[in-house]
């Protein structure tokens, strides 16, 4: 037993093993006694100093005293963590059977994790000196970048500043300005709960507003809401709303966007209609800027925290409110590493914090929609489009036999043409970037292939290579075919890069913009773009899945479906309900406001099921035959699975890991069903070869039991130790 004056200390590590470990303190490098979430300094292995987070004080270790190692050092005296979300990531690292050390460090900021002491810069912005409040702009004409930032200045409020200002573009004006005595730094000051004004009144209808008060009359209840509006309905307005009555109630909104596409606009429709302060939380933000935003969540000074998957884990002090936006999206489900849903565990953190959590789509999964049937959701519903916009009018066009400009019908290039001559905007929906998704010798029929994968080579015309989308290897293109030497490659099939080239010559004065993710690498271009659009200045977009959803173009009034037939047969059951909610997230972007919309469906199937039901856009009817089908089958949301995915430069020894793994299952428990060892549908990737096991059951809790010790047994086994292997829980893909 170790003396009086010294604790057993129970640290996570971030380390890939399912455990914690044991170390000694002194009482006397704590200012109070050390409470779970404190970060320490501890020896570890080869390493001197690694970053330990407290889980615990203990009486006991199964490990001599006298053999246990001290901590070095105390990084904080306050947890990281506070008790509640701590529990919360508990929970996650056991019902996700994933080691709670990676758990815990992946859930703070990069600067954290390696053991920075937590440090806040003074948020700032900028204000008018009393020279530049009486200021004319137009004595600034000959600097435009100036006048442009003067005009800004003088018309917004502070809050609406300090978000826009921090784009580089205003740095030299702004420096400019300072120099001239015209502007000045100011303390931004915010708090939750201070009288607010607001930007934009919103009249709302009288679903919206009756789901409003449901969810408002219950702002301190653990309820679940499923808010299930067509698109167009007006979802965002409720969201705003509910938003107010939580920060006037001195509370904070955490708010979950799937995409990062989807953060600028939704920032502007809260700044615009709420006065407060609002911190926006995802990867693509320098490390400084998440660690800020992460600090004002923490300590209260944002009232609304914006983020996409990750921002589940950010502290909040006086959480009121959790809205998760289109919440059937993949996205938001991690499918590396940690593998959990952002999703699920927002509704668990909700229930933890005993207040509301909001899940909101026009195409609501089909767990969701299974919950609000069996009532553990309460489901709220928008039936029509907000003011004067009606549902779009949607024509299938069969392809067979036709004469094709590229890869567009006659049909569709009447229809392109029409709107443009009525100066509205046209959508070209095609989820393939790149020029040709196929190279094709024409001598052979050798088509190229990933040399490192069981997957085709994707012919990118304006950065002039093969790449390969799941490795993302590259090569320069070649001229003679490496079969029969013949120089007759050809790029077959389309990408958006090629619709856009075809888009040219058929439409030479038209102005066309392809959103995708090869043309937004650049910080902000996602921005400048759908600004462009909602200024009007362009008349054709063609997009990928980052346009299909969440997006607001007013002038936007046809939809073309270029390639509805990618994925109608595929393999993995949940493919319809895929299809169905991008159809009509994509076909809800035509005909927003007071325009009718069109939208049109090239197929070479027209008589397919999928195909049908989207003509009658009605998802609900839709929904129910999935379900359906899904009970008839036993497949999720009436069972549940867990994906064992393993793989290696030797199949064999994939083989040998998973049979051995299905062995041991098989003799614990005989109440799961156990599928595989099989190839997985894409079998080679990155060199290696991938082998799944798939486990059901209709028993959430006796899978949950299994697993556990199943997941150390594996951990401890031999053959495991030469393959790379992780269990899925819930998986949303099967590939």
């Amino acid at each position: 037993m170790p003396s009086r004056k010294e604790l057993i200390l129970k640290i996570a590590l971030d380390v890939p093993l399912r455990r914690c470990f044991d170390y000694l303190a002194e009482e006397n490098l704590f200012k109070t006694p050390p409470r779970p979430g404190i970060r320490v300094k501890v020896p570890f292995g080869k390493s001197k100093l690694h970053t330990g987070i407290v889980l615990g004080v203990s009486q006991r270790s199964e490990i001599p005293v006298a053999k246990l190692k001290r901590i070095i050092e105390v990084i904080d005296q306050e947890p990281v963590f506070d008790p509640t979300l701590l529990q919360l990531l508990e929970w996650a690292g056991s019902y996700y059977q994933h080691p709670i050390g990676e758990v815990l460090f992946g859930a703070l900021p990069p600067s954290l994790r390696r053991g920075e002491q937590i440090k806040s810069k003074s948020e700032y912005t900028w204000e008018l000196t009393a020279t530049g409040r009486q200021m004319d702009s137009g004595d600034l004409r000959r600097a435009p970048s100036q006048t442009q930032l003067l005009n800004m200045l003088q018309s917004r409020s502070a809050e609406q500043l300090q978000f826009e200002l921090k784009n580089r573009q205003w740095r030299a004006p702004l420096q400019a300005l300072l120099q001239k005595g015209i502007v000045q730094k100011c303390a931004l000051v915010t708090a939750i709960g201070e009288p607010h004004s607001t930007i934009k009144n919103i009249t709302l209808n009288n679903d919206q507003k009756q789901a409003v008060a449901a969810v408002c009359e219950h702002l301190g209840v653990a309820k679940r809401y499923l808010l299930y509006g067509v698109t167009g309905s007006g979802k965002t307005e409720v969201y705003i709303e509910i938003i107010k009555k939580v920060i006037a109630a001195g509370r904070q909104a955490l708010v979950l966007v799937p995409e990062i596409g989807l953060t600028p606009q939704l920032i502007q429709r809260l700044r615009d209609n709420i006065s407060t302060h609002v911190a926006v939380l995802h990867s693509a933000l320098s490390a400084g800027e998440r660690l800020q935003a992460w600090i004002e969540a923490g300590n209260g000074t944002a009232a609304i925290i914006l983020g996409t998957r990750s921002a589940v884990w950010v502290p909040l002090q006086n959480p009121g409110v959790i809205i998760i936006d289109e919440e059937h999206d993949l996205s938001y489900k991690q499918q590396d590493s940690f593998r959990y849903s952002a999703r699920d565990v927002a509704v668990m953190r909700a229930k933890l914090n005993a207040i509301p959590v909001i899940l909101g789509s026009a195409t609501p999964s089909m767990e969701s929609i299974q919950n609000a049937q069996s009532g553990k959701f309460i489901s709220l519903t928008l039936t029509s489009r907000t003011g004067t916009a009606s549902h779009p009018s949607i024509s299938i066009i069969d392809m067979r036999g036709k004469s094709m400009f590229g890869a567009f019908s006659g049909e569709l290039v009447e229809a392109i043409a029409a709107e443009l001559r009525d100066k509205q905007q046209v959508l070209l929906f095609l989820n393939q970037r790149g020029y040709s998704p196929l190279i094709l010798c024409h001598a052979c029929g050798w088509m190229l292939k990933c040399p490192r994968c069981d997957t085709r080579m994707i012919y990118h015309k304006h950065f002039n290579t093969y790449t390969c989308h799941r490795c993302n290897s590259q090569s320069r293109p070649v001229r003679a075919c490496p079969e029969c030497s013949a120089q007759e490659l050809l790029p077959i099939g389309h990408g958006t890069e090629r619709l856009a080239e075809t888009l040219a010559e058929l439409f030479p004065t038209a102005r066309i913009l392809r959103i995708d993710r090869d043309s937004t690498r650049r910080k902000g271009s996602m921005q400048k773009m759908l600004d462009q659009i909602n200024a009007g200045d362009a008349d054709i977009l063609i997009g990928t899945q980052m346009l299909a959803k969440g997006h607001h173009f007013p002038k936007l009034t046809l939809v073309g479906i270029i390639d509805s037939d990618r994925g109608l047969f595929s393999t993995d059951f949940r493919v319809g309900e895929r299809l169905a909610q991008l159809f009509i997230q994509v076909s809800g972007r035509a005909g927003r406001e007071n325009l009718h919309g069109k939208v049109i469906i090239q197929t070479h199937y027209p008589r397919h099921p999928l195909i049908l039901s989207m003509v009658n856009y009605d998802y609900h009817e839709f929904s129910k035959v999935i379900l359906r089908e899904r009970q008839e089958t036993n497949l999720p949301p009436f069972s549940y699975l867990a994906l064992l995915r393993a793989e290696d430069y030797h199949s064999t020894a994939v083989e040998r890991f998973l049979t051995e793994a299905k062995n041991n299952l098989s003799s614990s428990n005989t109440n799961l069903e156990i599928f595989g060892p099989m190839p997985a549908i894409v079998e080679k990737q990155a060199g290696r070869f991938r082998y799944q096991l798939l486990i059901q059951s209709s028993d959430r809790y006796l899978m949950q039991r299994t697993l556990e010790p199943w997941c150390k047994f594996l951990e401890n086994l031999k053959s495991a130790k030469n393959v790379r292997w992780s269990l899925d829980i819930d998986p949303q893909e099967l590939v």
